[in-house]
């Protein structure tokens, strides 16, 4: 029924974003070729925090990413974390500082960051043994992020037709 389902005892942020992303998935439905995907099923999230640190984070992008994956059944990259937040209509917000979340990240394997293109120069200015251990990958709107956490190839150019096709607009590389 295209429904989103989360537990109630979901971190009020993480929430947020998570209505964030599914509020864009819904809203840019037809041009990822889900309409259909998206009317025969519900999603349901659950967040954990394994770490048990109890540490907040706006993360849109990256329930964007997971919706994404889970409903065209295409998995994200391994190693890969998916940074930042974004608005409803997709706009990226900016983050003041990602040299924490990076490090935390690669303390527990992660080896690629998507990373907004409003960090670049965040990205520059990091300790050396962050920038050594980090692949980067810069995007500039949510559906590019999708893309390059998933290791897919560009977005089509006739996405219309092949979501009418009922087929992703993703081509393979």
């Amino acid at each position: 029924s295209g429904r989103l389902r989360a537990p109630g005892g979901m971190d009020a942020t993480l929430k947020q974003s998570l209505d964030r992303a599914f509020t864009f998935v819904k809203s840019r439905a037809y041009d990822l070729g889900l309409v259909q995907l998206l009317a025969g099923q519900d999603v349901h999230v659950e967040a954990v925090d394994l770490l048990g640190n109890h540490v907040t984070a706006d993360s849109a992008v990256a329930f964007f990413v997971a919706i994404y994956s889970a409903l065209i059944s295409h998995e994200v990259l391994s190693a890969v974390v998916v940074l930042n937040d974004m608005s409803i209509q997709g706009n990226i917000k900016p983050t003041p500082s990602i040299t924490e979340a990076l490090q935390m990240a690669m303390d527990n394997g992660a080896r690629r960051a998507i990373i907004p293109l409003e960090n670049k120069r965040s990205f520059l200015e990091m300790p050396g043994d962050v920038v050594e251990r980090v692949d980067p990958v810069f995007y500039s709107d949510a559906t590019t992020a999708g893309h390059k956490a998933l290791g897919m190839g560009r977005l089509n150019s006739s996405l219309g037709q092949r979501a009418k096709r009922g087929q992703s607009p993703w081509r393979q590389r």
